[in-house]
């Protein structure tokens, strides 16, 4: 039977972890950004968010995610939601020595920068990142305003 080892501060880092998060949803629920800790590395992906005139886009890197267990949404106007769940490596023969990459249920929740239209958003997950094209709302994009002289 394989065994694993024991970590006697991996429960605690991840508690640590789940109170960040619960303070991040509470500020984000009164209108503010994140609380600002920073993360401990447990459960949340690293995600990169830019834009160009047309989209915003975002990048998280997923290795080994199964597309079963991911969810993405987009709520309000400009709430993106990553969801999901690494499971834990199973080991069929012998002992972990060392355990660093982490599994078990992630929740991120993203503020944008602007309004999106949530039902033109695409999403795929290759090689382990996961791209999301968010279309910005036509009433968000720049116009061009012509100036007259008088």
């Amino acid at each position: 039977m394989p065994r694993t080892r024991w970590e006697p501060f991996a429960e605690l880092w991840r508690e640590m972890e789940n109170f960040r998060r619960e303070m991040d949803r509470l500020f984000e629920r009164w209108g503010f950004e994140s609380f600002g800790w920073p993360e401990l590395g447990l459960g949340y992906p690293a995600v990169n968010i830019w834009e160009d005139e047309s989209n915003v886009y975002a990048e998280a890197e997923l290795p080994g995610m199964n597309l079963e267990d991911l969810e993405i949404y987009v709520t309000g106007r400009n709430q993106l939601t990553i969801k999901g769940e690494r499971k834990a490596p199973q080991v069929e023969k012998g002992t972990w020595l060392r355990q660093e990459r982490p599994f078990g249920a992630f929740h991120r929740i993203i503020t944008l920068p602007v309004d999106v239209d949530a039902d033109k958003v695409e999403a795929r997950l290759q090689h382990g990142v996961l791209t999301i094209t968010m279309p910005k709302c036509a009433e968000c994009r720049p116009k061009k305003i012509p100036v007259r002289a008088e």
